[in-house]
């Protein structure tokens, strides 16, 4: 399978329902990265609470939106939305 230029694949799903060991399994089959949709793993340090994927889990796919932000900084869906077309930009 390979994803076109057009093509976003979003996975979605609840808690602890296996989507991060999918996603890294399905990147790497399609040589694909990984961008994070959960508004928790977008802060530094909120590793505890928020099933922030270790280095290990993350198999060394590449991760965007993680770790990107302070807890004390402001940020919005609307940043996040803007975050998100330039990470998919980037990846393209």
């Amino acid at each position: 399978m390979v994803a076109s230029e057009t093509e976003v694949i979003v996975l979605t799903g609840p808690t602890a329902g296996g989507k991060t060991a999918l996603s890294v399994a399905l990147a790497k089959e399609i040589d694909a990265e990984i961008i994070s949709m959960d508004s928790g793993l977008v802060y530094r340090g909120f590793d505890i609470g928020t099933a922030k994927p270790t280095a290990d889990e993350r198999g060394g796919v590449a991760h965007h939106l993680i770790d990107i932000r302070d807890a004390w900084e402001p940020y919005s869906a609307a940043a996040f939305v803007d975050d998100a077309l330039a990470s998919i930009e980037a990846v393209r």
